[in-house]
C-alpha cells in the first residue's frame, strides 16, 4: 500500500465514523478471550482458524455484532457457524 492509498484509507475511515456509519465500541476484553478459548475449542479443528482468525470472530460476537465482513475463508465460515451474517 503507498503512502496515498493509506493516507485516502484513513480519510475514508473518518468520513465513515462522521457520519454514523461506523461506531467505535469498547472491547470487554476478559470476554472476548474467554469466547476465543472457547470457539478455538469448539471449532478450530474443523474450521481450520487460528488464534487471530478466532479473536476476530470472538470480538465481533462479544460486541453483539450481526454481521462479519470479512474476505478471510477462515474467518467466514467460524462467524458464520456461530451464527453472524457473512458479507460479503
Amino acid at each position: 500500500m503507498s503512502a496515498a492509498d493509506a493516507t485516502s484509507a484513513r480519510a475514508n475511515l473518518e468520513r465513515e465514523l462522521q457520519s454514523g456509519r461506523l461506531v467505535k465500541k469498547t472491547v470487554k476484553w476478559p470476554m472476548a478471550f474467554r469466547l476465543a478459548s472457547h470457539l478455538s475449542e469448539r471449532h478450530s479443528s474443523l474450521t481450520g482458524t487460528r488464534s487471530l482468525d478466532v479473536l476476530h470472530v470472538a470480538t465481533a460476537k462479544s460486541l453483539r455484532a450481526k454481521t462479519f465482513v470479512s474476505f478471510d475463508e477462515r474467518q467466514r465460515k467460524l462467524a458464520a457457524t456461530i451464527g453472524l451474517n457473512v458479507v460479503p
